[in-house]
C-alpha cells in the first residue's frame, strides 16, 4: 500500500499493515508511522509514529529518515534535537529525497544542528530545486536575489522564483509580480505583474490585495476600474491592513467604486488611524474639524491632528496651527 493511500485505508488494511510492520517490512513500518503521525485510521500518536519511523529509518527507508528528522526538528513525539534532525535529513538527502535535501539546506542556512554555511545551504537547495521542490526553488531564488551563499544574479532569481510560482507557491507568485512590475531580471511588464499578483491574491496574500487595488485604481497593467479597486481594498482592509483601510475610506469619502458614505469612511479611517497611519489620522482630524461623517468637535480634531503631525504628516501640522489660532 502506497503512503498516499493511507488516509483512506480500511481497518482490515491497517491490520495487515501492522502485521507486516511487526514482521520487519520496512515500507510497512514507514507507512504505519505515517498513520500514527497523521491519525489515519487510528488515534493520532506522535510517540508511536517516531517508534515506527525509527525502525524503518534504521533500515534505510528515505521517507522514514526524513520524517524522523522532521520529528526531531519540531519536537514531535520526541524531544527537539536539531543535531539528530540534521543526521536523519542527511541520510535521506544522500538517497536523493528532495524534502530532506531542502531540510539540509535549511539546517545549513540557519545553523540548525550543523555549523551555519550559506554556500552549503545553496548546494542543498539546488539539489532539491532541481527535483521540483517548490519551497527549495523559492528559497534558491531568494539566495540569488540577495547574494546569500551565491553571487547575486537577477535572472537566476527570477528563474527559480518562476519555477516555484508555476507550482502554486504563493509567496513566489507575489515576488514574481514585483519582479515584472519593477523590471528586476525581466523586461518590465505591468500586465504580467497583475497576473501573478492575482494568483497570489487568490491564495490569500494580503499585500497582493493592495497591489491589485492600486493597479485597478490607476489602470496599471489592467483597465482602470474603481469598483474593482474598491473590492480589493476592502478585502485587504477586512484583514486589518492599515494602508487598505485608509484607501477604502477614501473610496467611501469620494464615491470611487462605491456609494459615497462619509460615516463608513470615518469608520475605516479610525481602523487605520488606530494602527498609526498618519494620513488616516489627519483625515479624521479633518472630519471632526468640518463635521463630515461625525459631529463637529474641535477637541477631537486637534487630537487627531496632533497624532498625525507626530507621525510626520505636514498637512496636520498646518491644520493644527490654524485650529489653535481660531
Amino acid at each position: 500500500m502506497k503512503s498516499n493511500e493511507m488516509a483512506t485505508a480500511t481497518a482490515s488494511e491497517l491490520e495487515i499493515l501492522r502485521k507486516a510492520a511487526e514482521q520487519g517490512d520496512v515500507d510497512a513500518q514507514c507507512n504505519l508511522g505515517l498513520c500514527y503521525d497523521k491519525g489515519w485510521g487510528m488515534e493520532q500518536n506522535a510517540v508511536e509514529a517516531v517508534k515506527w519511523y525509527r525502525k524503518a529509518a534504521k533500515h534505510g527507508n528515505a521517507v522514514a529518515q526524513y520524517n524522523l528528522g522532521n520529528c526531531y526538528m519540531n519536537g514531535i513525539g520526541v524531544k527537539r534535537n536539531a543535531k539528530e534532525a540534521a543526521k536523519w535529513f542527511l541520510r535521506a538527502a544522500e538517497q536523493g529525497d528532495a524534502d530532506a535535501q531542502y531540510g539540509m539546506g535549511v539546517c545549513y542556512d540557519y545553523g540548525k544542528g550543523v555549523e551555519e554555511d550559506k554556500q552549503e545551504a545553496v548546494i542543498w537547495y539546488r539539489k532539491a530545486a532541481k527535483q521540483g521542490n517548490a519551497v527549495a526553488q523559492y528559497d534558491l531564488g531568494i539566495c540569488y536575489r540577495d547574494g546569500t551563499g551565491v553571487r547575486k544574479n537577477a535572472k537566476e532569481a527570477v528563474r527559480w522564483c518562476r519555477e516555484a510560482a508555476e507550482q502554486g507557491r504563493m509567496d513566489a507568485q507575489f515576488n514574481l509580480g514585483i519582479y515584472y512590475d519593477s523590471g528586476y531580471g525581466v523586461e518590465p511588464d505591468a500586465a504580467e505583474a497583475v497576473k501573478w499578483w492575482r494568483k497570489a491574491a487568490e491564495q490569500g496574500i494580503p499585500k497582493a490585495f493592495t497591489n491589485l487595488a492600486v493597479c485597478y485604481a490607476i489602470g496599471h497593467g489592467v483597465e482602470k476600474d474603481d469598483a474593482a479597486a474598491a473590492r480589493w481594498y476592502r478585502k485587504a482592509a477586512d484583514i486589518g491592513i492599515a494602508e487598505a483601510q485608509l484607501h477604502i475610506g477614501i473610496c467611501y469619502a469620494t464615491g470611487q467604486g462605491v456609494a459615497k458614505n462619509m460615516p463608513k469612511a470615518v469608520t475605516w479611517w479610525y481602523a487605520a488611524a488606530e494602527q498609526g497611519d498618519a494620513d488616516a489620522q489627519y483625515n479624521l482630524g479633518v472630519c471632526y474639524d468640518d463635521g463630515k461623517g461625525v459631529a463637529k468637535n474641535k477637541q477631537e480634531a486637534a487630537k487627531w491632528y496632533r497624532m498625525a503631525a507626530a507621525n510626520g504628516n505636514e498637512d496636520a501640522e498646518k491644520a493644527l496651527k490654524w485650529l489653535e489660532a481660531d
